[in-house]
């Protein structure tokens, strides 16, 4: 049995998934997340962005429009180091999802980096569940915070921008955690205090779509839990050529997503030219890149998974969707960072031995030119990485879902006001 407000109802039967399409990655983990359910009674809709909605040609279920911000200004708010979202646009989200839950009346709300389901699930007296980056715990301590991407690292040695960074870094998070706390308090909820991951991660139920070989976390409350890694791709081909790649060229497939530092692209693409490889190199619609050299193929889209398994190596902007797809093929990655989020991934990507860091901001030919060289000879490096395939096959997404699912539907639970 399954309770809401108190009143006891049969087990739940329909997920709402919602996703902020600031970024692909935040579209494709609940697409893949729904994948679980093709089986168990459950039923499905998904609200997003309208310019998503070419991503869900293979949903099953109904699909609701929802507005988002637009990606460029997410991107240019991460960049700039400012709130990515300012109290009139939270509110006015609140009051969007609040209309939505009205209409599709769900038994539980799943959401991606919809921080306002924060305030509208619980207003609705809706269970809502986030899916969330390991990274964004506040149970998680990383080693060190590396500075992402700002003004500062453009004009200061990046020793001095560290310094100052690991300084401010506790002030920005409040700056960014303020936007939310005002809201909160708005709709007569607590606020949720200064740290950002606090923030990104509050929900009735949190779901780390990650490895915990990669974050280890220690004893988690029980309303957190580890699903799996995402593991999701566009629609098409790799075309016969590049899926059987000549022995002497190895094959690399490039992608900088739709969060990545797309204007680096023409460079990768003219140092891989000069190499003795193969490249699949997808745009993701970003930037147009001509090339004429054969053994280059260049794409908007390709499918990510399928490129990676045909690969010897990943280069991405170090997020988690396209490293997990090098990651369940045993593929080590490069990752090109520049937002916080990327950072700490390849943190833990090479702590485990299975990928390597560039920095966007200080990108360079030559030095990419080193780490492929590295990447592909490193037989350590190949070895964590096929380990990680392991991982990956251990904690499916399929299982994790299905298992927090059923017990959601078989456990009383009153969502909470918080």
């Amino acid at each position: 049995m399954h309770r809401t407000n108190g009143q006891a109802i049969t087990r739940p039967h329909k997920v709402l998934w919602i996703a902020e399409a600031v970024t692909l990655a935040h579209v494709a983990r609940p697409l893949a997340a729904r994948r679980s359910l093709d089986s168990g009674g459950w039923t499905s809709a998904i609200a997003c962005d309208p310019r998503a909605k070419k991503h869900l040609d293979a949903f099953e279920g109904e699909y609701i429009p929802l507005a988002s911000i637009e990606p460029k200004q997410f991107l240019q708010a991460l960049r700039a180091g400012t709130p990515v979202y300012d109290e009139a646009t939270l509110a006015r989200y609140v009051e969007a999802d609040l209309e939505l839950i009205s209409k599709v009346k769900p038994d539980v709300v799943i959401g991606d980096f919809r921080l306002s389901l924060s305030v509208s699930a619980r207003l609705a007296g809706v269970p809502y569940a986030t899916l969330a980056s390991a990274c964004w715990s506040p149970y998680y301590l990383p080693a060190s915070w590396p500075v992402p991407e700002l003004p500062l690292t453009h004009l200061l040695p990046l020793p001095i921008a560290r310094a100052l960074f690991r300084i401010a870094r506790p002030v920005a998070f409040a700056l960014h955690a303020s936007p939310m706390n005002r809201v909160r308090r708005k709709f007569g909820l607590a606020p949720l205090g200064h740290d950002l991951r606090r923030i990104y991660t509050d929900a009735d139920f949190v779901l780390y779509a990650d490895l915990p070989e990669l974050y280890p976390l220690g004893d988690l409350p029980s309303n957190h839990r580890f699903v799996g890694p995402p593991l999701w791709e566009p629609a098409g081909q790799i075309p016969d050529r590049w899926a059987s790649p000549q022995k002497d060229r190895p094959a690399i497939y490039v992608t900088l997503g739709s969060s990545g530092t797309a204007a680096l692209l023409p460079s990768i693409v003219a140092t891989l030219s000069a190499m003795p490889v193969m490249a699949m190199v997808a745009t993701a619609a970003q930037i147009q890149i001509p090339t004429s050299a054969s053994h280059v193929l260049v794409r908007e889209m390709l499918p990510g998974i399928e490129a990676a398994k045909h690969s010897k190596l990943v280069i991405c902007n170090g997020g988690g969707l396209t490293c997990y797809q090098a990651l369940s093929a045993g593929i080590p990655v490069i990752g090109i960072a520049s937002n916080l989020d990327q950072f700490l991934n390849m943190q833990a990507v090479e702590r485990a031995g299975a990928g390597l860091t560039l920095r966007a901001d200080r990108f360079s030919g030559p030095e990419l030119e080193a780490a492929v060289n590295k990447a592909l000879n490193d037989t350590a490096l190949r070895r964590r990485a096929g380990q990680a395939r392991e991982w990956c096959e251990k904690h499916a997404l399929s299982k994790g879902i299905r298992a927090f699912l059923a017990e959601f539907g078989d456990a009383p639970h009153s969502p909470s006001s918080h």
